[in-house]
């Protein structure tokens, strides 16, 4: 899995994350294997996250250079 970007589809147990909202992940080979998924959060931190509650989504190059300015 490589660092892409996110939209969250469910948030069952996880109160912090946003339904609606895309999210940028982080390659966690590991994580992956156990059907986690590395998410950075608003605060800069990357946290554990079922895969399940993930799509992953394509987005133009001026949305992820918005991405890059917020982080």
């Amino acid at each position: 899995m490589n660092n892409s970007f996110y939209l969250c589809i469910s948030n069952k147990n996880c109160p912090d994350l946003e339904v609606k909202k895309v999210y940028y992940g982080i390659g966690d080979p590991v994580a992956s294997k156990y059907g986690q998924i590395r998410i950075i959060d608003e605060s800069g931190e990357d946290y554990l996250y079922p895969q399940e509650y993930f799509v992953v989504v394509q987005l133009p190059k001026e949305a992820e250079r918005a991405f890059e300015l917020v982080a």
